[in-house]
């Protein structure tokens, strides 16, 4: 199993923190062991489909396919639209961006917005962003600590203060700002909008539901989210608890979202914390998870 480096960036919102990731400009680095000091894709250069998975290193090679990170969220977030796999390759030769956010903790009538509330044409979207109207046609959802949204590529959407967020995506920045409130960047200067990429890769159909429901349940996995990019489940432990990872032919990200615990694979055994992530390699038959003495909530994901 692999521990890497955390990432702290800064942010005109709050911070971000990124524990796994194999995004260029902000590759993981593991943090210690024999490997030591090794990006995540000079790990998975070293260590091919054992590290990955065959299936994974057949479609990504040496690169990482997901970025997990922490979001520490005092002020709203701009508003974004991430593009499609395809949409992105084509203009700009880059991934696209579907991503999931898991709520950890939420301050008393903290929202966030996903999805449209009502259907608008891309000539009034562009009308409203230019006025500053454009959160008026956005759905906004009171939150609360375990609740889930999955992302897709062309859903308008943006946190707002007051949330601490588990947020587990494809290894890509593709981001189309919409709106960001008139307020500058870190640097002092206005950040720029991307409105016209923005109009053609944002998905104006008003849906029913923009949440991810689920059912809650102790000492269990209880699967989250299912996409082509990444499977996310959540467990939620007081007593230990074993999964068995041999038939997904992928690595396993454990993200620690509360209390502590001991993990043990085959081959080794590692502690991990809150705000940690653990990577468990494609070559563990299974995983076995020792809640501390405070119980113990994860994120598991793999694709």
């Amino acid at each position: 199993m692999y521990r890497l480096e955390p990432i702290l960036r800064p942010m005109v919102w709050g911070s971000e923190l990124w524990v796994l990731s194999g995004y260029p400009e902000r590759l993981s680095t593991v943090a210690d062991g024999p490997c030591k000091g090794l990006t995540i894709n000079e790990l998975i250069a070293k260590e091919k489909e054992r590290l990955v998975g065959s299936k994974v290193y057949a479609e990504f090679g040496d690169e990482f396919p997901l970025l997990v990170k922490f979001l520490d969220v005092h002020d709203a977030l701009s508003i974004q639209v991430h593009p499609s796999e395809e949409f992105a390759q084509e203009r700009q030769g880059l991934h696209g961006k579907t991503e999931m956010w898991y709520v950890i903790r939420a301050e008393e009538g903290t929202e966030l917005m996903a999805g449209f509330s009502r259907e608008i044409t891309p000539e009034e979207y562009v009308r409203r962003v230019s006025d500053g109207t454009i959160t008026d046609v956005i759905a906004h959802h009171k939150v609360k600590a375990g609740d889930v949204f999955f992302i897709p590529t062309g859903r308008v959407h943006a946190l707002l203060k007051g949330s601490y967020i588990a947020e587990i995506q494809q290894t890509s920045d593709s981001t189309y700002r919409i709106w960001d409130y008139n307020r500058p960047g870190l640097d002092g200067k206005l950040r720029p909008l991307h409105t016209e990429l923005a109009k053609e890769a944002l998905d104006y159909k008003v849906y029913p539901d923009y949440r991810t429901h689920y059912e809650a349940s102790k000492d269990a996995d209880v699967q989250l989210v299912s996409c082509k990019y990444f499977t996310t489940s959540v467990i939620d432990l007081q007593k230990p608890f074993c999964k068995d990872l041999s038939q997904i032919d992928s690595f396993l990200i454990v993200m620690c979202l509360e209390g502590s615990a001991t993990l043990e694979t085959q081959d080794c055994t590692e502690q991990i914390a809150a705000d940690e992530c653990i990577l468990v390699p494609a070559s563990a038959d299974k995983i076995e998870f020792l809640p501390g003495s405070e119980g113990f909530k994860a994120l598991l994901s793999h694709v």
